[in-house]
């Protein structure tokens, strides 16, 4: 599979958008790198391709995007130094060790300019079944697609994976083409 450089205005856009789409009291960091994961392979699932050509493993939690969680982690780590200071900030609610994850903005026409249309429509639909749903509810759901298990813990997940599951609409073998383009 050809890798593709992330896009980090792209990817600020999703998570401001998620933060503006979802019920940020729910909204940490394990659920974010689920939304992600519903993002690119529900993507994957219905045009071929993911929307942000990250890698994936799977580790406990469910599948993970690691160039785009080592953003966020290093956004909570040190905020006034991250590529995410401008979007988002981290609110730890007491009692808890969770990193809710609030917008400092609204998400912008020019910020929307940056996804194609197909994307932008499994990001509405992501954020429409995923907002009010807790992140272990979205870890379960993540848990029962093929990607998940039909790969081993600590291991790659290929984008081609998203195949085996009922509700793709592309062969696998057209995934692997739109990959290697």
């Amino acid at each position: 599979m050809r890798k593709m450089n992330i896009s980090l205005p792209k990817v600020k856009t999703i998570i401001l958008y998620f933060a503006n789409h979802t019920e940020t009291k729910f909204l940490g960091k394990v659920k974010l790198m689920k939304l992600f994961y519903f993002l690119d392979f529900n993507h994957v699932k219905n045009y071929g391709s993911p929307v942000t050509y990250d890698t994936y493993y799977k580790l406990e939690h469910g599948p993970i995007p690691t160039v785009i969680k080592n953003i966020v982690d290093s956004a909570s780590e040190d905020i006034i130094s991250s590529d995410l200071k401008d979007i988002i900030k981290f609110e730890t609610p007491s009692g808890t060790k969770m990193q809710r994850i609030l917008p400092i903005r609204d998400v912008t026409d020019k910020d929307i300019s940056l996804l194609t249309a197909t994307e932008l429509q499994i990001l509405n639909d992501v954020c429409k079944t995923f907002a009010s749903k807790r992140t272990q509810e979205i870890e379960d759901y993540s848990h029962s697609q093929a990607p998940w298990t039909k790969t081993s813990y600590l291991q790659e997940i290929p984008y081609t994976l998203a195949a085996e599951d009922k509700d793709c609409k592309v062969e696998k073998g057209e995934i692997e083409l739109l990959l290697s383009l």
